[in-house]
Parts: C-alpha cells; structure tokens; sequence
C-alpha cells in the first residue's frame, strides 16, 4: 500500500475515532454540558502547523477535532485528537487557563497544560514506547461572535528532533 493512500486511510481512521469519541459530548452539548460548561463549549478543528527553524521536513497540515468545555470564564477542559507533524496519530487532554487580566475584547490570552501522544518523549515519557507526555503551550485565542481562531505555541520536543511549532486551530462555540 503506497505511503499517501496509508496516510489516508490513519487519516480518515483517526478522524473517525474523534468523531466518534467527541459525538455522545456534542449530542448531550445542547442540554446537560450547557449547565456544565456555562462559559462555553466550543468544538476545535485542528488545520495546520508551522516549524520554527526546521532541520527537516514536517507534516504542516493536522487535521483533527477536540473540544473545549469552559465551565467559567477563566477555566476549562479540553480533549481531542489529530494528526501530528510526524504523520502520527495524537491525542491530547488537559486543562486552560485564561485569567481576566489578559483579556481583552476578542483576545485572550491562555495556557494549556496536559498530556499528549503521538511523540517520542524519550526520559518525559511514559507508557512502554514513551509516547504519551506533558505539555504546557501558550494560546492565543481569538473570537468573533461563534468563531474564533486558537494559535497554539507547542515546546520543542527534542527526541523526537521536533522545533516549536505553531499550530492554528479553528473554533464554533455551541449556543
């Protein structure tokens, strides 16, 4: 099976998975998360990535889904998957925060701080292939009415000879 048809096929599979995976959240959303997540429940496209000063080649378009539960305007809980810069599948949850102080009309900034999968974390690891580690990013996050733009700065991941990377993830806020 060629590369790009193999590409696909994880592609399509892991996207099915987070649909599957985020569909009963989505479906229960409009109801019982509206009280859980009064601030804002907002479903996340991951699209793309950009290195800083690549030694090599990556993969810079990501799809994948995710969403982020804010249960106030300060706080929230977010999980999702995508496909990494490395061409493999990851998966991520954790925990924003975005205190007033650095807010300002349709700007926010925030942090993230969780796991995620997808990576060789050498040492950080954990799990029998260290795959699975921590990450703490800083977000900028963007919005107009329902839609907004997230801008994610990812640490460098140095086995896995992976530079910082900025990833840009599209948002609709449910009502």
């Amino acid at each position: 099976m060629s590369g790009l048809m193999m590409t696909s096929r994880c592609l399509r599979t892991g996207v099915l998975k987070a649909g599957l995976l985020l569909s009963p959240l989505v479906a229960a959303g409009s109801a019982q998360a509206a009280d859980w997540c009064g601030g804002g429940l907002w479903l996340d496209g991951m699209v793309a990535s950009a290195h800083i000063n690549p030694k090599k080649d990556f993969n810079e378009f990501n799809p994948g889904l995710g969403l982020e539960c804010w249960p106030n305007q300060n706080w929230a809980v977010t999980a999702g998957g995508f496909r990494n810069s490395l061409d493999r599948p990851s998966w991520y949850a954790g925990g924003l925060w975005s205190p007033d102080l650095v807010t300002w009309s349709h700007v926010r900034l925030a942090v993230m701080a969780g796991v995620i999968s997808g990576y060789n974390y050498g040492v950080w690891g954990i799990g029998g292939n260290h795959a699975v580690g921590p990450v703490i990013a800083p977000i900028v996050m963007t919005n107009i009415g329902k839609f907004g733009l997230n801008l994610i700065l990812i640490p460098p991941i140095p086995s896995d000879e992976l530079p910082a990377t900025i990833g840009f993830m599209l948002r609709y806020r449910f009502d």
